[in-house]
């Protein structure tokens, strides 16, 4: 899986050693240096840190991520432990994570299943399995329930069509199928929406969207929206915004997790680290083209201190 639309490449000439150094001369003693923590984790790519982290443990006898949990705090140390995971781990984690304990967290079920590939899903499912020795989907259906439950087992399969050529007459015929399910019944054929957006290559899908627009006079997240409410809309709303665009849905994604009162750290903190080596500069193409401002100037005016100097360079520029 090669991807070259990231705001963070490999570091150039680079020496595990010599940062290692770097960083435990910042945390030895009274007092952290955060500056050199920041400098070194934003500007290695993922696979560097591990290098770093191997060389510290071989230097020191001390793990580093232990020692970021015990010298920096808050998000600021929420934000350095995520650089940290391997990239490999990075979503099997986070849906450990939403799934454990009390109360579930669809909001990530949903970012993560509705944008990520078919490869990166069949990856997941088996870094859960090896990880965490437990079966994602027995995990995920025994804490959801209903549509909502099914679509989510429908994109873990991970079988959706491979782009070849599109049949026109499919797309008329899918393009009925939706508009009969969803505006012209009383309620909603829940289900002929999650085969077809589950099931069907994107390519087919993006043109199934514009035949509906035709026949129905509203673009299908506008019936999604009035036909389909909770979890079960914010996955099918996910999934066809993922289909059209997966910069374009990060990019609001990131805005939503800022606008407003407060800040959604947590969700600003999980795509900023997992979108940075793979399409953070389109995402912040279709942020500065939906929102009117660049992400760099969202980030600046709604955080503060070390971790927002971290994630301006993990952002790696404005678009003014």
């Amino acid at each position: 899986l090669q991807y070259s639309r990231g705001t963070v490449t490999a570091f150039s000439p680079f020496d595990a050693r010599a940062d290692a150094e770097a960083l435990r001369k910042a945390m030895k003693g009274i007092g952290t240096d955060e500056e050199t923590v920041l400098k070194i984790l934003t500007t290695r790519n993922n696979a560097q840190r591990q290098e770093i982290a191997s060389a510290f443990k071989t230097l020191f006898g001390r793990d580093l991520v232990d020692d970021l949990k015990s010298e920096l705090t808050g998000k600021f140390e929420t934000l350095m432990v995520s650089l940290m995971r391997p990239a490999y781990i990075f979503d099997a984690h986070a849906l450990k994570h939403a799934i454990k304990g009390a109360g579930t967290n669809e909001k990530v079920l949903t970012e993560i299943l509705a944008s990520r590939t078919p490869a990166e899903v069949q990856n997941i499912k088996q870094v859960y399995l090896q990880e965490y020795e437990a079966n994602l989907e027995d995990k995920i259906t025994g804490e959801t329930s209903g549509h909502f439950q099914r679509l989510l087992v429908v994109l873990l399969q991970a079988n959706r069509d491979p782009d070849v050529g599109v049949n026109e007459a499919l797309v008329e015929q899918d393009a009925q199928v939706l508009f009969r399910a969803g505006e012209l019944k009383w309620g909603t054929d829940e289900e002929k929406f999650i085969t077809i957006l589950g099931t069907r290559s994107i390519s087919h899908l993006r043109r199934v969207f514009d035949k509906y627009m035709t026949i129905s006079g509203f673009q299908i997240e506008e019936t999604i929206d009035r036909e389909t409410s909770g979890d079960l809309e914010k996955l099918l709303l996910a999934v066809v915004k993922c289909i059209r665009s997966v910069p374009a849905y990060f990019a609001e994604t990131l805005y939503h997790s800022m606008k407003g009162a407060g800040t959604d750290d947590d969700t600003l903190i999980r795509v900023m680290v997992s979108r940075s080596e793979v399409d953070l500069l389109d995402i912040r193409q279709e942020f500065r083209k939906n929102f009117a401002k660049s992400l760099y100037q969202m980030i600046q005016k709604d955080t503060s201190g070390d971790y927002r100097k971290a994630l301006l360079l993990l952002c790696g520029g404005d678009d003014e």
